[in-house]
């Protein structure tokens, strides 16, 4: 009988629910699973509970008054998805959905194993007709959730991990490979001919034995014509397999580097053109490893490893077919060791596919520390932290060591072993033949012969099996780079865009709402903004101002109502050709590498020289780019180190201004920098500002006095609207945010003050007369 993990109930609930639940449960019935569900059906925030017991599921809705139950039966599933952050659970019948419950992600672990937990509850009953308790299961190391059978992975810990990859993800690649098709086409022609030529020479030896030496050592004379014959035939097809060869190598691995040239380019557009919300979910060094390390290893599998398999495919086939037809006795003790080493490869097959996946993984850590660090250089080393970054790499780089250590194991069994079976079938192979010979029923050439013929059949079965780990790779890395191309972005392009050749910059939000994941940061909000107007967003942090520039410029798309300008909801223009008409400057401004003039004209490349000086003074930058070495060709570096906050500033402007936009997004664009820098920014922003449709996000309240209307939000939504003054006057909410802000600046200039006199106290009366 099998013994089954439990839960106790009383153990896991807390609450009134926990007491009904412990009364309704039966003496011998244990919980084999639960999910603690924290979100109710209109995505708010509430306790409730999932039960799996041997026999039934039970709920607690979140908000409810009771328990509710669902006895197990054939056809009852649950089924677990997640979107957006909110993961959601489904309990159907064979013909309807029977409830439904949704929870945050934090709880997506304990989903899995109820799942998997219902899944084996559901087929005992089906099978047994009766509860057993749980068996005895290995856990998981972090979670203690039980491990499926036959695998030393936690499916509940490895969600954030990609499925597994099947070989088979390598069709897929045909549709980078379809434009160079007849080069394809050719190549193939040339192996076949190629693998051809290298079998004649075994095939000629039969004559040079039996119809040369041999006769020869038995007193024969040698004929030379027919010794040049046979010799010139061996030259001839080496050349040709030579020849042949190097003209096959030559055309499959240009057409392989064009492929992964290719697949590098499609795979970066298509990310380029992925939404925000992508990005925040995934690191730089795992998308750079995928670009980069992913698709050179998708290359070198096509332009060597599937030409030496298509090679040895054809060599085994065709040295079958001339074996059988030399002795198909023989041929049949040949292909002996075939089938166990069919048998390994399948084995093996899966380890190492679940293994190439999980050091990719691995090594995407790896390059994430270095990722992280090397732009952050400045903070590591501010605050001292290069023992402890080094320590991340150390740690990182050993679980890299770790797990390739643990397929090696695997892998450094495998091939000696088809080896091994390899060289059995050679000793049968001579064993069979040296019988057949000395009872006259094939010969001694025709021996020498087969054995040649074997050494090269043995020689591709064994490189076939080797291409296994390579195959296998590659695989791996073909899922990671489809994963990107697979995704769709949230911010799609209309099928028929509405074309925006002018744009007067009218804004009309209607009943707006956003939300990330299960939380609603923006809602209800309606708000008009007349071409050319200036609006000044305040709130506290967190109010959603960002939030709502971010859906005005369509870096996410609203989830209630709709954004329009000049009277088309966003949503129906093209996304860059609505965003060429949108001027953004950034609290943080970018810089890329490369030169002044080339950051100032990034969003205009073809714009003259002439067109950047205008930007840069208009921008007030021109006279601090004249200081720098090489004035407008000066190198800026990586994230424009080497210059000033104020600088790098005053050049994002530039930069909004040679585009010359028709809605401007000033997001904290003052707000990191000395007072001094931010008249020198704010002389750039008036000119920025003048005939634009300006919305401004300031930390400082003050500098939103020229706002035609001040827009003040709190939690999602307009709470005020109005001009400076007469929100003042209203004493509301912007009174009380410009009271708080003003009594802080005037705290902040007393506690200077007080530092100032006690620094002039200490000048003024030495240590020596005090």
């Amino acid at each position: 009988m099998q013994h089954h993990h439990s839960v106790d109930a009383s153990g896991v609930f807390s609450g009134p629910q926990g007491g009904d639940l412990r009364a309704m449960l039966a003496s011998h019935e244990n919980v084999l699973a639960a999910l603690q569900v924290d979100l109710s059906a209109d995505l708010r925030f509430a306790p409730g509970w999932v039960v799996v017991t041997a026999e039934r599921v039970l709920a607690w809705n979140p908000g409810g008054t009771a328990w509710r139950e669902w006895p197990l039966a054939a056809g009852l599933a649950l089924r677990l998805q997640d979107h957006g952050g909110v993961g959601t659970l489904e309990l159907h019948a064979p013909d309807s959905r029977l409830a439904l419950w949704r929870f945050t992600l934090a709880n997506h672990a304990q989903a899995l194993r109820l799942v998997q937990r219902f899944e084996q509850a559901v087929a005992r009953s089906l099978t047994a007709g009766a509860a057993q308790e749980e068996a005895e299961e290995p856990t998981c190391p972090l979670c203690h959730a039980p491990l499926p059978p036959d695998t030393e992975e936690c499916p509940a810990c490895a969600r954030a991990q990609p499925p597994q990859t099947s070989t088979w993800v390598l069709l897929r690649l045909w549709r980078f490979a379809r434009p160079y098709r007849k080069q394809l086409a050719t190549g193939f022609g040339l192996t076949l001919a190629s693998t051809a030529a290298t079998l004649v020479p075994p095939y000629l030896t039969i004559p040079l034995m039996d119809d040369i030496l041999i006769p020869f050592q038995n007193g024969q004379k040698i004929e030379p014509g027919l010794v040049l014959l046979y010799l010139g035939g061996l030259l001839l097809s080496a050349l040709a397999a030579w020849g042949l060869s190097w003209a096959r190598t030559y055309i499959l691995a240009l057409v392989s580097e064009r492929i992964g040239a290719d697949l590098r380019t499609t795979t970066y557009e298509h990310l380029l053109r992925l939404s925000l919300d992508y990005f925040g979910g995934k690191r730089t060094g795992d998308l750079m490893a995928r670009i980069g390390s992913e698709t050179d290893r998708i290359n070198v599998f096509l332009s060597l490893h599937a030409l030496d398999f298509v090679t040895d495919v054809l060599m085994i086939c065709m040295t079958a077919a001339i074996l059988f037809s030399i002795n198909p006795w023989l041929a049949l003790v040949t292909l002996v060791p075939l089938p166990f080493i069919g048998w390994m490869i399948h084995i093996v097959r899966d380890r190492l596919r679940t293994g190439f996946e999980k050091i990719d993984r691995v090594w995407s850590e790896v390059t994430n520390v270095l990722a992280d660090t090397i732009p952050g250089i400045r903070v590591v080393k501010a605050f001292a932290q290069e023992k402890r970054e080094a320590q991340r790499f150390r740690d990182a780089n050993q679980h890299n060591l770790e797990v390739n250590d643990k397929l090696n194991k695997t892998w450094s069994l495998f091939t000696p072993t088809v080896s091994l079976l390899t060289e059995i079938g050679l000793l049968v192979v001579w064993a069979f033949g040296i019988w057949l010979v000395s009872h006259s029923q094939i010969t001694v050439g025709v021996l020498t012969a087969f054995i040649a013929y074997i050494g090269r059949f043995y020689g591709r079965l064994d490189s076939m099996s080797r291409i296994v780990s390579v195959t296998q790779k590659a695989a791996a890395g073909a899922k990671r780079i489809f994963d990107i191309l697979d995704h769709v972005s949230n911010v799609p392009d209309p099928v028929q865009p509405v074309k925006l050749p002018r744009v007067e910059g009218a804004i009309q939000m209607r009943n707006v709402g956003f939300r990330y994941g299960s939380r609603a940061v923006i809602k209800h909000l309606d708000l008009d903004i007349r071409p050319g107007e200036m609006i000044g967003l305040v709130g506290h942090s967190g109010s959603g101002k960002s939030t709502l520039v971010n859906l005005i410029s369509r870096f996410y798309d609203v989830s209630d109502g709709s954004i329009q300008v000049d009277g088309v909801d966003i949503r129906r223009f093209a996304v860059a050709d609505y965003r060429r008409h949108i001027g953004l400057v950034l609290q943080e401004p970018f810089l890329f590498f490369g030169t002044i003039a080339e950051n100032i004209a990034y969003g205009k490349p073809d714009a003259t020289r002439e067109e950047i000086i205008a930007a840069a003074r208009a921008a007030h930058a021109h006279e601090f780019i004249l200081r720098l070495q090489h004035g407008y060709d000066s190198l800026v570096g990586e994230r424009g180190q080497g210059l000033s906050g104020g600088e790098r500033q005053r050049i994002s402007i530039a930069r909004a201004l040679l585009i010359d936009p028709r809605i401007l997004i000033l997001d904290e664009a003052t707000s990191a920098v000395d007072t001094e820098t931010e008249k020198e920014i704010q002389r750039a922003l008036d000119n920025l500002v003048q005939g634009r449709t300006t919305i401004a996000i300031a930390h400082r309240l003050s500098t939103l006095r020229k706002a035609d209307r001040l827009v003040v939000m709190d939690r999602g939504e307009v709470v005020e609207v109005g001009p400076h003054d007469a929100l003042m006057e209203k004493q509301g909410a912007y009174w009380r945010l410009y009271e708080a802000q003003a009594r802080r600046a005037e705290e902040d200039a007393q506690a200077a003050g007080v530092i100032i006199d006690s620094s002039l106290m200490h000048s003024a009366h030495p240590a020596g007369n005090s």
